[in-house]
């Protein structure tokens, strides 16, 4: 006799099971988050004398060709995917609210249907004239000849989706926006829960392999920015990109976390305008279009994201700290913990006394950098700042500073040294080159190669007696 079905209490955050409701998740901590799930338990022990398929090997030297992409007429999007939608694939994709992941998607969707790809659009979070008023904002209706390829339709019934693409066989590109509203009637939770997302995804997975189109899924973000959902889902789809971005700033970063079929922590650039996301092919150039050279407390950093060199400019403000509280760090698009680190080397190594003092320091452009090869050009805006001269108006930094004050090197020194002369810079700052393991960095004849061992020496550059 079959079992009656039993319910558990399964918490929204890290998807931990409790027989009984309980305020707070021991396991992450989160309160309020358990909700109530039906469950009907499975039998313990497999059929007696039931056995599974033998499994087809094969041998590691065959040949091995790479998959076929759908180029999606974006040039930024195609490079963070590794050249292009693969057929069969799944493509996760998240981002705050408001960040623009819904115009990304509706632009692209516009690009593959003009190339003539079949496209379908499933919004279950707004309805057909809000995204044809986008697409009219965005001036993607011009030409609608162009755009008969493009389906949309508003749905959350994960079943009547299914039906749709296993009667229609001929599409290309599914676009599912967004998996956390989607509903699957078998099971019984609400939309959103970790039950439904996790079946839900499953569930159009396996139609994406099975009938061969490209999945694109659209998730949202928690406050802490980690995707909504059971960790599963990020394990369960080939490729995982965030779209980043301060609203504040016109920029926006698409970066891949994971990708089964290109480089991971590759990044595509796009400015936010009237008209909808626009591509910039060259975002050192514009990262650096509104910068003074002539301002203490300002660097100019070769930064790598992914397989692309990035030209920033970091900037540092320091003030006297309030006679009250300890002096502050504000700190945007770098690693507050790294700062204080820097602070400490300079105080500590070179005698540099910015500890009792309020210090701000911003990336601007509104993009974040993770790398330690930044650590040269905040220590040198700092010392810029610290001694009110300016750093030369062409001249870049990159390299990483330990503990005892040393700068050590960092990699793709060639691919940094290469775009900082493309951007016009007469002379880099980098590592100083130690042993033989690695061959002497040479870069571009135009460019001056001034090599430190030591932060002292970088202190040194900004003395009166350097700069007269």
């Amino acid at each position: 006799m079959a079992k009656k079905p039993t319910s558990i209490f399964i918490c929204q955050n890290c998807h931990a099971r409790y027989p009984k409701w309980t305020g707070r998740c021991d396991q992450c901590g989160e309160w309020n988050s358990l909700e109530e799930e039906a469950s009907t338990p499975t039998p313990s022990k497999a059929q007696p004398g039931k056995r599974g398929t033998g499994l087809k090997t094969t041998r590691l030297d065959g040949t091995a060709t790479p998959p076929p992409r759908l180029n999606t007429s974006m040039a930024e999007l195609n490079r963070v995917l590794g050249g292009g939608l693969v057929p069969g694939s799944v493509v996760l994709v998240g981002g705050d609210p408001g960040i623009g992941k819904s115009t990304l998607m509706l632009q692209m969707t516009c690009a593959l249907a003009k190339a003539h790809h079949n496209v379908l659009y499933v919004s279950g979070e707004e309805a057909i004239d809000q995204i044809r008023l986008r697409a009219q904002r965005l001036e993607l209706d011009k030409d609608p000849k162009a755009l008969d390829q493009l389906d949309l339709a508003a749905s959350i019934n994960v079943n009547d989706i299914a039906t749709t693409l296993e009667e229609n066989r001929s599409l290309h590109v599914v676009v599912i926006d967004s998996i956390q509203t989607m509903w699957l009637e078998s099971v019984a939770s609400a939309p959103g829960s970790v039950s439904q997302v996790r079946n839900c995804a499953f569930e159009l997975i396996r139609l994406a392999k099975t009938l061969g189109f490209a999945l694109i899924l659209i998730g949202h973000v928690t406050k802490e920015g980690a995707l909504a959902g059971p960790r599963v889902l990020e394990h369960m789809v080939d490729a995982v990109l965030y779209f980043e971005g301060d609203r504040g700033h016109q920029f926006r970063i698409l970066r891949a976390a994971k990708n089964r079929f290109g480089a991971t922590d590759e990044i595509g650039v796009f400015a936010m305008t009237d008209t909808g996301l626009r591509e910039v092919p060259n975002p050192s150039a514009l990262f650096l279009a509104e910068r003074h050279g002539n301002i203490a407390g300002s660097a100019v950093f070769a930064g790598l994201e992914g397989t692309r060199p990035i030209l920033l400019e970091v900037q540092v403000l320091l003030s006297a700290k309030s006679s009250d509280g300890a002096p502050r760090r504000a700190v945007l698009g770098w690693d507050s913990s790294r700062l204080s680190m820097i602070l400490a080397v300079l105080e500590a190594r070179c005698g540099l006394k910015l500890g009792s003092m309020d210090v701000h320091l911003n990336i601007t452009g509104g993009l974040k950098i993770n790398e330690p090869a930044a650590d040269l050009a905040v220590a040198a805006a700092l010392i810029s700042a610290a001694t009110g001269q300016p750093t030369a108006p062409h001249e870049a930094y990159f390299g990483e500073i330990g503990l005892s004050g040393e700068v050590r090197q960092v990699s793709q020194t060639a691919v940094r040294l290469k775009e900082i002369s493309k951007l016009g810079f007469k002379q880099a700052v980098i590592p100083r080159h130690v042993g033989t393991a690695t061959a002497r960095p040479k870069g571009p004849a135009t460019l001056t190669i001034a090599e430190t061992g030591h932060l002292s020496d970088l202190v040194r550059r900004f003395s009166p007696a350097a700069g007269s």
